[in-house]
């Protein structure tokens, strides 16, 4: 996806990787473009600082479930609500995997792990369910063993003016491995009215993370609206004016 980008015009300069703690921050290990190691959940504002510094910036966050929904999820839910031009993906293995498999909030209902040992008596959140509802202006579903499909998701995540967010289902061998569940029941969507915010809706809770379903692959919805740091610039300026007609007056 990077490399389309690049390909298309993005400066390789401009792209910066933001990652938490987790199996997914490996990757950036393996990308060679400007990256940010966070603390556990705490990759959203350190991406949110970095783009209202410099909003000529391609800020990618890749977080983990675990990462985004338990110790960070306020620092997602405030980043969708102020629809910040970023882009968050969401690598889901529903499993706290890099300590060896306690649940998390995506985990499913009885996962039994080293925090359950009788069954996580807990019912998952569906994510793009929590994003949309929170003003998310760009949610799509992707999945691992569909690169295509899901680099084709990334770039329109990543050009789309405002919050992103892209959940990829991406199943943990050692401890969740869901590859079989998932190949019998994914399939991509076509493309539909993206503006349409209860069709969306509609679509995305086909599969609740607790019921046996089939599970939708695809965009789900996009919407144009002003970005955090257009209006934050826009109140800046109005404020450094005000200050000025003031100062201005006593002179």
């Amino acid at each position: 996806a990077l490399s389309a980008l690049i390909e298309k015009g993005t400066r390789k300069e401009d792209i910066v990787v933001f990652v938490g703690i987790g199996c997914h921050a490996k990757i950036v290990d393996y990308i060679g473009v400007n990256i940010f190691y966070g603390l556990h959940g705490r990759a959203i504002p350190a991406a949110i600082g970095a783009k209202l510094a410099n909003p000529n910036l391609k800020v990618i966050i890749c977080a983990g479930d675990g990462d985004s929904f338990d110790e960070g999820i306020a620092h997602l839910i405030y980043a969708s609500k102020r629809n910040v031009d970023i882009t968050v993906l969401l690598h889901d293995n529903r499993v706290f995997a890099l300590t060896t498999g306690q649940f998390t909030a995506t985990s499913p209902k009885d996962f039994k792990g080293k925090a359950t040992p009788c069954g996580s008596p807990e019912n998952p959140f569906n994510p793009m369910e929590v994003m949309i509802n929170t003003g998310a202006t760009f949610v799509a579903r992707g999945y691992a063993a569909k690169l295509d499909h899901l680099t084709d998701l990334m770039i329109k995540a990543i050009e789309h003016k405002g919050f992103s967010f892209v959940e990829i289902l991406q199943p943990c061998i050692a401890w969740l491995n869901t590859f079989p569940f998932y190949n019998e029941r994914v399939y991509e969507i076509p493309a539909a009215d993206l503006a349409d915010k209860e069709k969306a809706l509609a679509k995305i809770k086909e599969w609740d993370y607790i019921h046996d379903a089939k599970i939708s692959l695809g965009q789900f919805y996009q919407k144009e609206l002003p970005t955090f740091e257009t209006e934050n610039a826009k109140s800046c300026d109005d404020k450094i004016e005000t200050i000025s007609d003031i100062l201005q007056a006593k002179v």
